[in-house]
């Protein structure tokens, strides 16, 4: 490894973590280097603000609560070696497909509980679960279809799922865009450059089978609405709205085709919803494939997200080849005060919340905060969960035209073409939260992106 001269922008960099450029000596990753080595032949503001515009013209924007809805891209990207992909899609694969027998069972014989290896109160206290699609189970046992799991890196620079998300992820049409705008922008030998994105729509027009198929969005007021105007593209699908269809003879109609398959992109994920009693006949009488189902919130619920190893281990007899952030199941009693003697260690999740809403970092928060918050964990256990707080990995990062450490995670994609056939896609987006020291990253919440390279 070769240190970076001393007057070079990475000088003084240091990060009190794991790394994924650079070394606690302050040498650059061998597998980092060729990027490092075009990110430091520009100046860096003007890189970043390169990125941004060509984001920017794309129209892609985000609610934020500061106001800005600018969608932020750092020019970095993050680079990850084959063979560390290779270990990591072996097991996010397997946690898929463990998660989608796990749908399945529970809208079916739930064996997991008549056989002891979950305990009922994590399905029967789940806000994702949907009883009327019992009975309902996809033609071809798929309920997931896509997953955008959130994986972590710690300390020691191990992965580990932080939580699962397999109700709408978000991302793919982002990513893409993320790593068109930074390929423009960065002269990397073509050696060093990421394996390609050209096979993510092929991917997903397979995940939804053969016949004619449709991107369902909620219209422009969804705040993913440029997202599923690329995805229906990507396919050559058309993408629409309740409005321009029509339910007929147990069929789902566009103008004058049959729809076999829709990829849900609709916030209306309850089956009780104007979408769901919309979809319900066609659904009831097998005439539709849809990605992703109506009922799969039960798999990214964050309490049965405390029990994933358990479900690998019943549904695939494996062992998980991915650990996960170590999560307290509240509702235990022992487990509960267990975890009310390290509170203050802990990070507290509201169950139901999504996005880095309802998130308290007890070891970064007011004292009488994280006491009042006992208080209501202790009366309703139910309704949180708890989880080690994870040094989480940085990477450098352009703030004001300097190189700096920020905390990151990623959102990685898997596309199911059978109940035993998941496949990660090459990547994925890498999320970084862009206030020092700051662990939530999100972009509604001073987060931004950058593109995720796994070298060929």
């Amino acid at each position: 490894m070769t240190a970076l001269p001393e007057d070079d922008a990475l000088s003084g960099y240091a990060s009190t973590t794991y790394d994924d450029a650079v070394t606690p000596a302050g040498d650059v990753r061998p597998a980092a280097r060729p990027v490092m080595d075009a990110v430091l032949r520009h100046d860096l503001a003007a890189l970043g603000r390169a990125v941004r515009e060509e984001v920017d013209a794309l129209g892609i924007r985000f609610s934020s609560v500061d106001g800005d809805d600018s969608w932020h891209v750092d020019p970095i990207p993050r680079v990850i070696e084959h063979a560390d992909w290779q270990a990591l899609a072996a097991g996010l694969e397997q946690r898929v497909r463990a998660l989608n027998a796990f749908v399945d069972d529970v809208y079916g014989p739930r064996r997991i509980v008549a056989e002891g290896a979950l305990p009922e109160h994590v399905l029967v206290t789940a806000d994702g679960l949907e009883p009327a699609m019992a009975g309902l189970a996809p033609a071809d046992g798929v309920w997931i279809g896509v997953a955008g799991l959130d994986i972590v890196r710690d300390g020691e620079g191990s992965w580990l799922v932080l939580e699962d998300n397999v109700r709408t992820p978000s991302g793919l049409g982002y990513w893409s865009a993320a790593r068109a705008a930074v390929l423009r922008s960065l002269d990397v030998a073509p050696e060093a450059r990421p394996a390609s994105l050209d096979g993510v729509p092929g991917a997903l027009r397979t995940t939804l089978g053969p016949g004619s198929a449709a991107v369902l969005t909620d219209g422009p007021g969804n705040s993913a609405f440029w997202e599923h105007e690329w995805l229906a593209e990507a396919m050559g699908v058309p993408a629409v709205t309740t409005d321009d269809l029509e339910v007929r003879d147990g069929r789902l109609w566009h103008e004058d085709t049959a729809i076999d398959a829709v990829y849900r992109r609709s916030d209306e994920d309850r089956l009780d919803s104007p979408l769901g009693r919309f979809l319900h006949p066609v659904l009831a009488a097998g005439g539709l494939k849809m990605v992703n189902c109506f009922g799969t919130g039960i798999a990214d619920d964050k309490l049965a997200h405390a029990h994933v190893p358990d479900i690998v281990r019943f549904y695939l007899r494996e062992e998980p080849l991915l650990d996960q952030v170590e999560t307290f199941d509240l509702s235990e009693p022992e487990t509960l005060e267990r975890a009310l003697d390290v509170f203050d260690e802990l990070v507290i999740k509201d169950r139901s919340s999504y996005g880095g809403k309802g998130v308290v970092v007890c070891p970064h928060a007011d004292p009488a905060d994280v006491e009042e918050l006992r208080e209501q964990v202790r009366a309703n256990p139910g309704e949180y969960i708890a989880q080690r707080l994870v040094e989480l990995s940085t990477h450098p990062t352009v703030i004001d035209g300097r190189l700096e450490p920020r905390h990151v995670d990623l959102r990685p994609f898997v596309v199911m073409h059978g109940a035993e056939e998941a496949h990660a896609l090459p990547g994925g987006i890498t999320r970084v939260a862009l206030g020092e020291g700051a662990l939530v990253v999100n972009s509604s919440q001073n987060g931004g992106a950058k593109d995720t390279w796994v070298l060929p």
